[in-house]
């Protein structure tokens, strides 16, 4: 049986990093994506000690990376006592088993920290059965090529088999494990559309947005609750949904999974009916970190997967977080620009500092109110008690 395992070791493993320039991609892009990479690659109980690159025409179909930088990597491998190298695209099959001969350390692509990282934060029984679901289909197809002496005998990150010579019965084996695992996904999603079924009537609003950028401390400091607020990528994978009122005007707020450039798209696949919450909103918060430099650019990739799971329609409040961390005269120069750009309303708070969540509650409350028009027409105004029927809460005095 093929599981994710956790750093048994008593320090972080070193690990190299590695992205390829090109055309498509060039350098001051590679160079941000190495920075993320990193931060996948702590999070994931690694510790990044030196990036690789090379420019190429195309990715080497063999390898991924040339014949002579490969064998450069290798020695300062070796030089280094590297345990780990991180590729910053997905690898294909052939390529891991390829680069895996030739370097004789554990090596993983930006899914498969992805997927590390999942495996690590999954806690309820819904988020775990799907991570393991998107785990065992990442690696059946690379199985041969993971089987390496190293990565089979240490813990740590990534995954690891259980015998020398058994790769097809561990391929029957994950196959079956995944019906399984589909089978028990099934009867979930059924419960959990069940639950979802009894919040129809309900004014739902979901926050989305790229990962860290603050939604669960916006959460938390919105509806007053407990979610994990951590300065880590992917610190939230459970939705976690709370009840909350506007001047009487009462509805449902959702914290969801944070997105990434380059999602692995059996994640996106997996994570369906916990994005579920997200699809069947009124109302998205669309949380930015705008402190971020390349925050346009996140905005993007959440848009891009918003319309990937088909909500890209929706009724969208952009909350630009973390102007706190801004000096005031950049701050102003990009809300200048930015409320001239969204086709949408735009706020730019602190939800750690609680700076214009005023601002906030007022955008929210604007459009809860035209959800409710619309959806209740000839229902009764805030302060009648069938307004808050099925909501087991109290208008805020």
């Amino acid at each position: 049986m093929i599981q994710n395992t956790f750093n048994t070791k008593s320090g972080p493993e070193r690990a190299v990093l590695v992205a390829a320039i090109t055309k498509e991609t060039p350098e001051y892009k590679v160079n941000e994506y190495l920075e993320e990479l990193a931060l996948l690659t702590e999070t994931s109980g690694g510790e990044p000690i030196k990036t690789f690159t090379q420019k190429m025409g195309r990715m080497n179909a063999a390898t991924y990376i040339g014949p002579g930088k490969l064998k450069e990597i290798a020695a300062f491998i070796e030089a280094e006592k590297i345990e780990l190298v991180v590729f910053d695209d997905d690898l294909t099959p052939s390529q891991v088993k390829n680069i895996n001969d030739e370097l004789k350390v554990k090596v993983l692509d930006r899914s498969g920290i992805i997927l590390h990282i999942f495996g690590e934060r999954a806690r309820s029984a819904q988020a775990k059965a799907q991570v393991e679901l998107a785990q065992l289909q990442y690696l059946l197809p690379r199985l041969a090529g993971l089987w390496t002496h190293h990565s089979r005998q240490k813990g740590g990150i990534g995954m690891k088999g259980s015998g020398e010579k058994e790769i097809e019965t561990d391929r029957r084996q994950i196959r079956k494990k995944i019906e399984l695992l589909k089978d028990e996904l099934e009867k979930i999603e059924k419960q959990t559309a069940t639950r979802r079924r009894g919040r129809e009537e309900k004014v739902r609003v979901s926050l989305v947005g790229y990962t860290n950028a603050g939604k669960s401390t916006l959460m938390n400091s919105l509806a007053k609750a407990d979610v994990l607020a951590e300065n880590k990528l992917f610190a939230t994978l459970d939705t976690t949904v709370r009840k909350m009122a506007l001047e009487g005007i009462p509805f449902l707020l959702s914290d969801t999974v944070g997105f990434i450039r380059k999602l692995p798209h059996g994640l996106v696949e997996c994570f369906k009916s916990t994005l579920d919450e997200v699809r069947e909103s009124d109302i998205l918060l669309h949380v930015v970190d705008i402190s971020h430099p390349s925050f346009e650019e996140q905005i993007a990739v959440v848009a891009d997967t918003l319309n990937e799971i088909g909500v890209a329609d929706k009724p969208v409040i952009f909350v630009f977080n973390k102007i706190d961390r801004l000096p005031e005269e950049q701050r102003m120069e990009i809300q200048t620009s930015w409320l001239g750009k969204v086709n949408a309303p735009a706020v730019f708070i602190s939800a750690e500092k609680r700076q214009n969540m005023d601002l906030l509650r007022t955008a929210i409350l604007d459009k809860i109110k035209i959800v409710y028009k619309e959806r209740f027409p000839f229902a009764g105004q805030p302060g009648d008690p069938s307004f808050y029927a099925g909501y087991e809460i109290a208008p805020e005095n």
